[in-house]
């Protein structure tokens, strides 16, 4: 780290650092983002120089406690937009500027913001009443000025649904099995999970880490990012992972680190390898997002020479709860780690802690972790609703077990649990012989309805490109089921499926599927 952002301060009693106090110490001439496909780069000089001229017109052209959204398809700009804000005590919410008009509308509306900064030429004229659009078109040019905002930040004589600072990032959280929540983050948690990755990671200001991640997920923008601001390293992003570019950009850039999530090591295990030398120059990929199966990241490094760190996050607590130990050699297949930075336990269905081994809901607390979730237009305190319990506990509504030495290994999330005739099946045990497969590059099994079991266990497949008869692939996944778990959790019906809903960062959408597989033909 640079100097005066070493551990003490970051752990100090005194008022911990904020966005704009680490922006200050950074040298401006450096270099701190580079596009990966055109070269482009972006000082940490660029990013202060935004942030002091949003400081300056904060209290003109936006009013108190003003919610900004950010639609911008060019990486450097979005970052500098996004750390501006950050810096000059604006709030943001990064949005995806590839979603379609009628949800980005959706999204501005139930986020409360008052503007929306783009440079999607489209947009024009599509947004809520009273939402001031702001159009830029060039990332290093000075055209972050708007009118003041339509929107007032809450009805006469009501309060602001969050203090001064409190809230500085809202994100919704991915809602891939469910409706997504409204989460907002203020610097100080932000920091906080930043330090806590960067003192996992050991990143320091020679690293080059590559992301090919979205801009708008909690991700790339922490432990991308803002690790990348607290350690005063180089962060190389990309508008979107190209497969057949990833290793050229990679080594071009001389990475040092990737950012990654099982989708993609899934699609880099069934492309052309990297040369055989490349191994040795990065110290390890991270995956997070969703559970990576041991026999892709297994594959993944004998095919790559790269090591991968499993990790496990969620956007409640700024990213990161657990890591697997930087050293390859203590790393735990199938475990997503040890907590990092916070509190984790596994309890029962009345909240009690459970002993190790047992599997139950997985919960967390922390100075990273939210206390509560903003209501649809979160412009009213009233309308907050707590994420933890009084002790300070979120549920995390995934299921899990902790060992003897403190490793937790994730099960499922207590919502796809599927109850076959009293008998609770989690589908990631299926999944995980699924994917043990080389031919199958993304799996999900789902529950349908079975006239006396209540629900049977059904399996879609993505085939890669070794995976070209679906016939004989799902057949062969059938025997594989039947030689590796027990009848109750063999699933009924596997397909050999073109393509899976998925999120942004590549995680199935399991929700949609199970619809898919409801209106299809849910009880025989």
């Amino acid at each position: 780290m640079d100097a005066g952002l070493g551990t003490d301060q970051m752990s100090s009693p005194r008022r911990s650092p904020t966005v704009a106090d680490l922006l200050a110490a950074r040298p401006a001439g450096r270099v701190a983002f580079v596009e990966a496909a055109s070269g482009r780069t972006l000082t940490w000089g660029d990013i202060t120089a935004t942030a002091a001229g949003w400081a300056a017109r904060r209290h003109v052209a936006l009013e108190s406690y003003a919610r900004v959204g950010v639609a911008v398809r060019d990486p450097l700009a979005c970052l500098r937009l996004v750390l501006s804000a950050l810096a000059s005590g604006v709030t943001v919410a990064p949005l995806d500027h590839d979603a379609s008009r009628a949800e980005l509308v959706t999204k501005v509306d139930v986020l409360g913001l008052s503007a929306v900064v783009t440079d999607v030429d489209d947009l024009d004229g599509v947004w809520p009443p009273g939402v001031a659009p702001v159009t830029i078109w060039a990332a290093h040019d000075e055209p972050w000025q708007w009118s003041p905002a339509g929107r007032p930040p809450a009805a006469s004589g009501e309060a602001p649904s969050e203090a001064p600072g409190e809230a500085a990032l809202i994100l919704a959280s991915s809602g891939t099995t469910g409706e997504p929540k409204i989460v907002g983050l203020g610097v100080d948690r932000l920091v906080a999970a930043a330090a806590n990755i960067v003192g996992h990671h050991q990143l320091g200001p020679d690293d080059r880490g590559y992301c090919p991640l979205p801009l708008f997920h909690v991700n790339a923008l922490v432990v991308g990012v803002l690790a990348n601001l607290v350690s005063g390293a180089t962060l190389i992003v990309d508008r979107r992972f190209s497969a057949s570019h990833f290793w050229d950009r990679v080594i071009g850039h001389r990475a040092t680190w990737l950012n990654l999530v099982p989708g993609i090591i899934g699609v880099l295990n069934q492309v052309p390898a990297p040369p055989p030398d490349m191994g040795g120059r990065i110290r390890f990929a991270r995956s997070a997002s969703a559970p990576l199966a041991p026999a892709a990241a297994a594959v993944f490094r004998s095919r790559t020479g790269v090591s991968v760190l499993e990790t496990y996050g969620m956007t409640e607590a700024a990213g990161q709860i657990t890591a697997n130990p930087l050293s390859p050699h203590r790393r735990r297949p199938g475990s997503v780690g040890l907590p990092v930075g916070v509190e984790l336990r596994v309890v029962d269905t009345d909240g009690i802690p459970l002993p190790p081994g047992s599997v139950g809901g997985i919960e967390v607390r922390g100075a990273t972790v939210v206390s509560h979730y903003l209501a649809p237009a979160g412009l009213h305190s009233a309308g907050r609703r707590p994420a933890t319990t009084g002790a300070g506990w979120l549920p995390t509504g995934d299921v899990g077990r902790i060992d003897d030495d403190g490793f937790v290994y994730l099960v499922g999330r207590a919502d796809d649990v599927i109850n076959r005739g009293g008998e609770k099946v989690h589908p990631r045990e299926i999944e995980d012989v699924l994917l043990g497969d080389p031919r199958v590059m993304a799996a999900v099994v789902v529950p349908r309805g079975h006239p006396t079991l209540g629900e049977e266990a059904v399996a879609h497949v993505l085939a890669g490109p070794g995976g070209s008869d679906p016939a004989g692939l799902a057949a062969a996944l059938a025997d594989r089921c039947r030689r590796q778990l027990g009848q109750s959790r063999r699933p009924a019906e596997i397909t050999v499926v073109d393509t899976l809903p998925a999120g942004p960062t590549g995680k199935i959408r399991r929700a949609e599927v199970r619809r898919q597989v409801s209106v299809g033909g849910a009880a025989r």
